[in-house]
Protein backbone atom coordinates (compact mmCIF):
# COMPACT_ATOMS: atom_id res chain seq x y z
CA UNK A 1 0.00 0.00 0.00
CA UNK A 2 1.34 3.45 -0.87
CA UNK A 3 2.54 5.64 1.97
CA UNK A 4 -0.09 8.67 2.25
CA UNK A 5 2.09 12.17 1.60
CA UNK A 6 -0.66 14.18 0.87
CA UNK A 7 -0.09 17.54 0.23
CA UNK A 8 3.38 16.91 -0.15
CA UNK A 9 4.57 19.01 -3.20
CA UNK A 10 5.10 17.21 -6.67
CA UNK A 11 8.87 17.28 -7.68
CA UNK A 12 9.96 16.19 -11.15
CA UNK A 13 13.18 14.96 -11.92
CA UNK A 14 15.35 17.15 -13.66
CA UNK A 15 13.94 19.96 -12.36
CA UNK A 16 15.32 23.22 -10.88
CA UNK A 17 14.10 24.00 -7.61
CA UNK A 18 17.81 26.23 -6.68
CA UNK A 19 18.61 29.43 -7.67
CA UNK A 20 22.15 27.47 -8.34
CA UNK A 21 23.39 28.38 -11.90
CA UNK A 22 21.40 31.79 -12.90
CA UNK A 23 21.97 32.01 -16.40
CA UNK A 24 20.84 28.74 -16.86
CA UNK A 25 17.63 29.15 -15.04
CA UNK A 26 17.15 32.01 -16.79
CA UNK A 27 18.24 31.82 -20.54
CA UNK A 28 14.14 31.77 -21.35
CA UNK A 29 14.22 35.20 -20.68
CA UNK A 30 15.21 37.98 -23.36
CA UNK A 31 16.54 41.44 -22.75
CA UNK A 32 14.15 44.22 -22.56
CA UNK A 33 14.71 47.56 -23.80
CA UNK A 34 14.65 50.63 -21.48
CA UNK A 35 11.46 51.68 -22.95
CA UNK A 36 8.49 51.11 -20.72
CA UNK A 37 10.83 49.11 -19.07
CA UNK A 38 8.45 48.51 -16.44
CA UNK A 39 5.53 46.39 -19.01
CA UNK A 40 8.21 45.40 -20.64
CA UNK A 41 9.92 43.29 -17.93
CA UNK A 42 6.11 42.18 -16.51
CA UNK A 43 5.69 41.33 -20.48
CA UNK A 44 7.96 39.13 -20.65
CA UNK A 45 8.33 37.32 -17.33
CA UNK A 46 4.52 36.72 -18.31
CA UNK A 47 5.29 35.48 -20.94
CA UNK A 48 7.66 32.90 -20.01
CA UNK A 49 5.79 31.43 -17.30
CA UNK A 50 2.51 31.05 -19.53
CA UNK A 51 4.93 29.39 -22.16
CA UNK A 52 5.66 26.78 -19.07
CA UNK A 53 9.47 27.95 -19.53
CA UNK A 54 9.92 28.18 -15.73
CA UNK A 55 10.21 24.87 -13.56
CA UNK A 56 7.79 24.73 -10.55
CA UNK A 57 9.97 25.50 -7.57
CA UNK A 58 12.21 27.23 -9.32
CA UNK A 59 14.15 30.55 -7.24
CA UNK A 60 13.96 33.78 -9.26
CA UNK A 61 16.30 36.63 -7.47
CA UNK A 62 15.69 40.10 -8.21
CA UNK A 63 19.40 40.91 -8.91
CA UNK A 64 19.46 37.53 -11.31
CA UNK A 65 16.48 38.15 -13.24
CA UNK A 66 17.26 42.18 -13.80
CA UNK A 67 21.04 41.27 -15.11
CA UNK A 68 19.60 38.53 -17.60
CA UNK A 69 16.80 41.20 -18.93
CA UNK A 70 19.61 44.37 -18.97
CA UNK A 71 17.55 46.11 -16.42
CA UNK A 72 17.93 47.62 -12.74
CA UNK A 73 16.18 46.05 -10.27
CA UNK A 74 12.92 48.68 -9.42
CA UNK A 75 11.13 47.15 -12.34
CA UNK A 76 11.95 43.75 -11.55
CA UNK A 77 10.56 44.20 -8.23
CA UNK A 78 7.52 45.42 -9.37
CA UNK A 79 7.12 42.97 -11.71
CA UNK A 80 7.77 40.39 -9.77
CA UNK A 81 5.48 41.54 -7.10
CA UNK A 82 2.49 41.87 -9.44
CA UNK A 83 2.72 38.67 -10.74
CA UNK A 84 2.62 37.46 -6.79
CA UNK A 85 -0.33 39.15 -6.71
CA UNK A 86 -2.09 37.20 -9.57
CA UNK A 87 -0.96 34.23 -7.69
CA UNK A 88 1.67 33.24 -10.49
CA UNK A 89 4.65 33.57 -8.10
CA UNK A 90 5.03 33.24 -4.76
CA UNK A 91 7.47 35.13 -2.29
CA UNK A 92 10.14 33.69 -0.26
CA UNK A 93 11.02 34.85 3.81
CA UNK A 94 15.13 35.61 1.62
CA UNK A 95 13.08 38.64 -0.63
CA UNK A 96 13.62 35.73 -3.18
CA UNK A 97 10.67 34.89 -5.36
CA UNK A 98 9.37 31.02 -6.36
CA UNK A 99 7.22 29.49 -8.75
CA UNK A 100 4.89 28.05 -7.00
CA UNK A 101 5.11 24.45 -6.47
CA UNK A 102 2.96 21.59 -7.67
CA UNK A 103 0.27 20.07 -5.20
CA UNK A 104 -2.56 18.16 -6.02
CA UNK A 105 -5.09 20.57 -4.07
CA UNK A 106 -3.73 23.45 -7.11
CA UNK A 107 -3.54 20.91 -10.01
CA UNK A 108 -7.37 19.89 -8.79
CA UNK A 109 -8.61 23.57 -8.80
CA UNK A 110 -6.41 24.54 -11.97
CA UNK A 111 -7.61 21.86 -13.75
CA UNK A 112 -11.72 22.13 -12.72
CA UNK A 113 -11.56 26.19 -13.33
CA UNK A 114 -9.81 25.92 -16.76
CA UNK A 115 -12.39 23.08 -18.27
CA UNK A 116 -15.32 25.50 -16.99
CA UNK A 117 -14.82 28.88 -18.26
CA UNK A 118 -13.00 27.79 -21.43
CA UNK A 119 -16.13 25.14 -22.44
CA UNK A 120 -18.05 28.21 -21.44
CA UNK A 121 -16.35 30.89 -23.83
CA UNK A 122 -15.78 28.06 -26.72
CA UNK A 123 -19.53 27.97 -26.57
CA UNK A 124 -19.78 31.67 -26.55
CA UNK A 125 -17.48 31.84 -29.60
CA UNK A 126 -19.34 29.33 -31.78
CA UNK A 127 -21.94 31.78 -33.63
CA UNK A 128 -19.11 33.76 -34.55
CA UNK A 129 -16.91 31.15 -35.86
CA UNK A 130 -16.11 32.25 -39.43
CA UNK A 131 -14.29 30.19 -42.28
CA UNK A 132 -11.49 32.47 -42.09
CA UNK A 133 -11.17 31.64 -38.23
CA UNK A 134 -11.23 27.79 -39.08
CA UNK A 135 -8.30 28.12 -41.82
CA UNK A 136 -6.55 29.61 -39.29
CA UNK A 137 -6.82 27.00 -36.62
CA UNK A 138 -5.78 24.53 -39.03
CA UNK A 139 -2.87 26.51 -39.97
CA UNK A 140 -2.22 27.00 -36.15
CA UNK A 141 -1.97 23.40 -35.42
CA UNK A 142 0.16 22.21 -38.70
CA UNK A 143 2.61 24.63 -37.76
CA UNK A 144 3.14 23.44 -33.55
CA UNK A 145 3.30 19.91 -35.58
CA UNK A 146 5.94 20.91 -37.38
CA UNK A 147 7.70 22.22 -34.28
CA UNK A 148 6.49 19.11 -32.07
CA UNK A 149 8.33 17.05 -34.99
CA UNK A 150 11.81 19.02 -35.61
CA UNK A 151 12.04 19.32 -31.69
CA UNK A 152 10.80 16.13 -30.26
CA UNK A 153 10.10 16.32 -26.58
CA UNK A 154 12.61 19.23 -26.20
CA UNK A 155 10.18 22.23 -23.94
CA UNK A 156 9.71 24.56 -27.00
CA UNK A 157 8.42 28.40 -26.61
CA UNK A 158 7.71 28.67 -30.16
CA UNK A 159 5.28 25.28 -29.48
CA UNK A 160 3.62 27.10 -26.47
CA UNK A 161 3.33 30.03 -28.52
CA UNK A 162 1.22 28.44 -31.31
CA UNK A 163 -0.53 26.36 -28.84
CA UNK A 164 -1.64 30.07 -27.18
CA UNK A 165 -2.50 31.56 -30.10
CA UNK A 166 -5.26 28.34 -31.40
CA UNK A 167 -6.97 28.68 -28.14
CA UNK A 168 -7.02 32.02 -27.93
CA UNK A 169 -8.04 32.47 -31.66
CA UNK A 170 -11.01 30.68 -30.96
CA UNK A 171 -11.60 32.02 -27.50
CA UNK A 172 -11.94 35.71 -28.35
CA UNK A 173 -14.38 35.37 -31.27
CA UNK A 174 -16.73 35.19 -28.29
CA UNK A 175 -16.20 38.88 -27.60
CA UNK A 176 -16.19 38.33 -24.10
CA UNK A 177 -14.12 41.27 -22.73
CA UNK A 178 -13.90 39.58 -18.34
CA UNK A 179 -13.59 36.64 -19.92
CA UNK A 180 -9.89 36.48 -21.91
CA UNK A 181 -8.39 38.25 -19.03
CA UNK A 182 -9.71 34.96 -16.59
CA UNK A 183 -8.19 32.74 -19.06
CA UNK A 184 -5.24 34.66 -19.09
CA UNK A 185 -4.71 34.30 -15.68
CA UNK A 186 -5.13 30.71 -15.46
CA UNK A 187 -3.10 29.68 -18.33
CA UNK A 188 -0.49 32.24 -16.66
CA UNK A 189 -0.69 30.02 -13.03
CA UNK A 190 -1.22 26.52 -15.21
CA UNK A 191 2.33 27.51 -17.05
CA UNK A 192 4.78 25.24 -14.53
CA UNK A 193 2.00 22.16 -14.40
CA UNK A 194 2.20 22.16 -18.87
CA UNK A 195 6.16 22.21 -17.96
CA UNK A 196 6.11 19.93 -15.62
CA UNK A 197 3.50 17.89 -17.58
CA UNK A 198 6.13 17.77 -20.94
CA UNK A 199 8.96 16.38 -18.92
CA UNK A 200 6.78 13.42 -18.30
CA UNK A 201 5.41 13.23 -21.51
CA UNK A 202 5.46 9.75 -23.22
CA UNK A 203 4.96 9.81 -27.16
CA UNK A 204 4.36 5.86 -27.21
CA UNK A 205 1.16 6.66 -24.39
CA UNK A 206 -0.18 9.91 -24.02
CA UNK A 207 -1.84 11.81 -27.31
CA UNK A 208 -0.39 15.24 -28.08
CA UNK A 209 -2.14 18.07 -27.34
CA UNK A 210 -2.19 19.12 -31.64
CA UNK A 211 -4.51 15.70 -31.66
CA UNK A 212 -7.23 17.01 -29.65
CA UNK A 213 -6.74 20.38 -31.37
CA UNK A 214 -7.84 18.85 -34.85
CA UNK A 215 -10.85 17.25 -33.09
CA UNK A 216 -11.82 21.04 -32.02
CA UNK A 217 -11.41 22.00 -35.35
CA UNK A 218 -13.62 18.98 -36.95
CA UNK A 219 -16.16 19.98 -34.56
CA UNK A 220 -15.58 23.99 -35.18
CA UNK A 221 -16.10 23.37 -38.96
CA UNK A 222 -19.60 21.08 -38.08
CA UNK A 223 -20.61 24.33 -35.71
CA UNK A 224 -20.96 21.27 -32.80
CA UNK A 225 -20.70 23.39 -29.91
CA UNK A 226 -20.97 19.96 -27.55
CA UNK A 227 -18.31 18.45 -29.52
CA UNK A 228 -15.73 20.97 -29.73
CA UNK A 229 -16.62 21.53 -26.02
CA UNK A 230 -15.74 17.99 -25.16
CA UNK A 231 -12.50 17.91 -27.37
CA UNK A 232 -11.39 21.02 -25.31
CA UNK A 233 -12.01 19.35 -22.08
CA UNK A 234 -9.77 16.40 -23.26
CA UNK A 235 -6.78 18.51 -24.55
CA UNK A 236 -7.01 20.12 -21.16
CA UNK A 237 -7.58 17.40 -18.88
CA UNK A 238 -4.27 16.02 -21.24
CA UNK A 239 -1.35 17.68 -19.25
CA UNK A 240 -3.23 17.73 -16.02
CA UNK A 241 -4.05 13.71 -16.33
CA UNK A 242 0.02 12.95 -16.76
CA UNK A 243 0.70 15.05 -13.91
CA UNK A 244 -2.15 12.84 -12.21
CA UNK A 245 -0.67 9.80 -12.99
CA UNK A 246 2.99 10.73 -11.59
CA UNK A 247 1.24 11.51 -8.23
CA UNK A 248 -0.29 8.50 -7.79
CA UNK A 249 2.39 6.38 -8.89
CA UNK A 250 5.08 7.84 -7.07
CA UNK A 251 2.89 7.41 -3.85
CA UNK A 252 0.52 10.04 -3.12
CA UNK A 253 -2.61 9.62 -2.21
CA UNK A 254 -5.69 10.73 -4.56
CA UNK A 255 -8.24 12.89 -2.27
Amino acid sequence: MAARTAGRPLRVAGAATEAGDAEGALAPLNPVGRRTVQDSVYDELRRSLIQGLFDPGEVLRIVDVSHRLGTSTMPVREALARLISEQALEAMPNRSVRVPLISRDRLEDLARARAIIESEIIGLAMPNVTDALVEELVHLTDACDAVLATRGREISGEAADLNHAFHFTLYRAAGSQVMIPIIESLWLQSGPYLRASARLFDPITDRSATHFHREIVEAVTRRDTPAAQAALKADIGRAFDILRKHLTETGEEPR
